[in-house]
């Protein structure tokens, strides 16, 4: 009777049911602080700070798609139109051959396609069709997953029909639908439209059954997305468009082109034969500038709460002042430590001094104060700072930015006052014409008028008075013009036929009197007005730093979002090879003085040991050094018998390959059995 080995059977090893703990977002604030409470204050701060400005950029991102968006649904709306309409005109035929599109240009830095993408499908479902199907390159490697993947989203779009099949909840049979194996064709989706619009009103499934009449048009269209048109194959996209021109007369299509690079793609991918049968119009997106601020301010803002204790004060005035009142002793040693508090505790009187420095409840009285003064200041430096915008963006080459986000660079930094841009700006403001002046002191009154203190009111009050003194000046400035022409003329006439020295010395004494000569009212006029607002912005475009507390409020280490944001994949790559309990949350990883733990993984261990090796690395040595490490008791028995580990040996292998595959070492000519080192200087520990 013959047996089975027992060695041939397969076992099962059950995984062990202790997970490892891993840290949240919350731990890293709380981990380590000598104040757990604060810390965690802190991370509920900058969530809500967080969440604010998530709302904020959805709310940007939606104003740089809804022109796009409302552009794209009003072209399709009239290519339902004109379907419905069938003119008989010759032009009108043409256009009824020809399949409408629309070509889509996002371009390669827009954060998010498929968002765009999902937007524009939910609108066109709510208000223009529920018949959408959007596609990729991946999923359509050829013809017919193209033409499944098509007719499986168009008939199997949620439609509700009216109140004679309100009992069924599409216009189609699921038998109906491209199955696996089932020959898809154009022929069977005009067969279902058709049907479908013989049986009843096409309603919004998202819409009240009750609701009287219908939501979309009697025929709506069958819109197809190509998200990613470069990827597509262009022989499958050719023959798709083919066949579809072929039903053009009795199915609605309107495609839609994504495009991230330049419509010159289409030429490129399409030739003439197929191209002349759609009927393409452009669709540019706007650009996306204010993503790139959103991503620098979440950097800054998460950099801002965990470092700095004092984040807790970064809410509401009320509840920063009372947040002030429960300060323990350590939070005033923090205040105090400040440098912006600091400087003033130094500007202070010898005896307010001593207050400071003795006295909690003192400094709490004084901060409260001065977080009082902080908000005043931000409610004025801010309508301010859009005032200037506004007088300064339209100016001839811009010389404080054309973007507010440059002058409010310029007012944090320095004091904006002193640079050679703001002078060239004030020259050019005491040149513009009385119209263009007015223009923008109404503009600056519009912005300042919301939410006005006492300061602001009075600045208000005095941009009304100008605008009112400019425009009583039109009776004036025609008096002076008629007074000008007179002295014009009887100074031309004071010009005779005489020598060369004699004229030179007539025409230096005719610009001399044109230099003294009196300045017109609206001169005046416009030379007080930006005097004035000069004086604006010298008192309320102070930088931050010149006031107290301003570290509770701002995050001025730009080095550190700087790291963040600047790629640096070999340091970031040397690190978690040279540290990899920092990357995988495992303190049995964590090795001391230099050594190298035999837990960590293989490719750590490698790297570790071919920082300690010269410019070409003997692959034996570096073996053996590698199975030394490995060993259980600093001895390999298999290496002292003669043999080799051949599953270690594999791992060796495997880690020597994936390292030279982040180019840390390459093979070399010189010895076969060496390989050559490619970086210096391994990160330090």
């Amino acid at each position: 009777m013959a047996t089975s080995s027992v060695s041939k059977g397969c076992f099962v090893f059950k995984p062990t049911s202790k997970k490892r703990k891993t840290l949240s977002a919350e731990d890293y604030f709380t981990d380590g602080s000598e104040n757990p409470e604060n810390s965690r204050l802190r991370f509920q701060l900058f969530q809500s700070q967080w969440q604010d400005m998530k709302e904020e950029v959805q709310m940007v991102h939606d104003d740089l798609n809804k022109k796009i968006l409302d552009s794209l649904l009003e072209f399709i709306g009239k290519s339902v139109a004109s379907f419905q309409s069938r003119a008989v005109g010759w032009e009108s035929r043409m256009r009824a051959s020809e399949i409408p599109t629309a070509a889509l240009v996002l371009g390669v830095n827009v954060p998010d396609h498929d968002v765009t993408f999902q937007s524009l499908s939910d609108l066109l479902r709510e208000s223009v069709s529920p018949f959408v199907a959007s596609v990729q390159a991946k999923e359509c490697g050829a013809l017919q997953h193209l033409m499944k993947k098509v007719m499986q989203q168009l008939m199997g779009g949620g439609v509700a029909l009216d109140e004679d099949d309100a009992e069924e909840q599409s216009g189609y049979q699921i038998s109906d639908l491209p199955r696996k194996g089932f020959n898809c064709s154009l022929g069977i989706l005009c067969d279902w439209y058709q049907n479908l619009n013989k049986k009843s009103c096409i309603k919004s499934p998202g819409k009240k059954r009750s609701s009287s009449g219908s939501d979309f048009p009697k025929k709506p269209p069958l819109v197809v997305i190509f998200k990613d048109l470069e990827a597509f194959c262009p022989q499958v996209l050719q023959d798709f468009i083919v066949i579809c021109s072929q039903y053009i007369q009795q199915l609605p299509l309107v495609f839609v082109f994504g495009i991230a690079t330049s419509p010159s793609t289409i030429q490129r991918m399409l030739p003439h034969s197929v191209s002349s049968l759609l009927c393409i119009e452009l669709f540019q997106s706007l650009s996306c500038t204010q993503h790139l601020a959103t991503v620098i301010d979440k950097l800054a803002l998460f950099e801002h709460f965990f470092g700095q204790p004092l984040s807790v004060l970064c809410c509401e005035e009320e509840e920063a002042l009372a947040q002030v009142r429960q300060f323990s002793h350590e939070d005033v040693e923090k205040i105090l430590q400040l440098p912006s508090i600091m400087r003033y505790v130094e500007k202070q009187e010898p005896q307010e001094q001593v207050k400071l420095l003795t006295s909690d409840d003192h400094v709490k009285v004084v901060t409260q104060n001065l977080l009082k003064d902080l908000c005043s200041y931000h409610r004025n430096f801010y309508p301010i700072l859009r005032c200037l915008h506004l007088l300064t963006s339209s100016l001839p080459k811009f010389p404080l930015g054309k973007q507010i986000r440059e002058l409010h660079v310029l007012c944090l930094e320095n004091n904006v006052w002193e640079s050679e841009e703001y002078e060239s700006a004030m020259q050019l403001l005491r040149m513009l014409a009385k119209d263009e002046l007015v223009a923008a002191l109404q503009k600056c009154v519009e912005v300042l008028q919301p939410g006005m203190t006492k300061k602001l009111k009075e600045v208000v009050h005095q941009l009304k008075d100008i605008i009112a003194k400019l425009k009583m000046l039109d009776q004036l400035s025609d008096e002076t013009i008629s007074c000008e022409g007179e002295q014009e003329s009887s100074s031309g006439k004071s010009l005779q036929k005489t020598d060369l020295f004699h004229l030179q010395k007539t025409l230096m004494e005719m610009r001399e009197t044109r230099r003294n000569k009196a300045k017109t009212p609206y001169e005046v006029l416009r030379n007080h007005t930006v005097d004035y607002l000069d004086s604006l912005v010298k008192m309320h475009l102070l930088p931050p730093e010149s006031q107290p507390l301003y570290e509770v409020f701002y995050y001025s280490s730009s080095a550190t979002v700087r790291r963040h944001l600047n790629a640096t994949p070999r340091t970031s790559i040397q690190t978690a090879l040279s540290h990899p309990h920092y990357y995988l949350q495992s303190e049995a990883l964590k090795s001391e003085g230099g050594t190298i733990s035999k837990a960590a993984p293989d490719i750590c261990i490698i790297y570790k040991l071919h920082l300690e090796c010269g410019r070409l690395i003997n692959l034996y040595d570096w073996l053996q050094a590698y199975f030394t490490v490995t060993a259980a008791d600093g001895q390999d028995p298999d290496s002292a018998e003669g043999h080799v580990d051949e599953m270690k040996h594999a791992r060796f292998i495997r880690a020597v390959s994936e390292l030279e595959f982040l180019g840390f070492i390459k093979s070399t000519k010189q010895k076969t059995d060496h390989v050559a080192r490619l970086t210096w200087g391994g990160c330090q520990t």
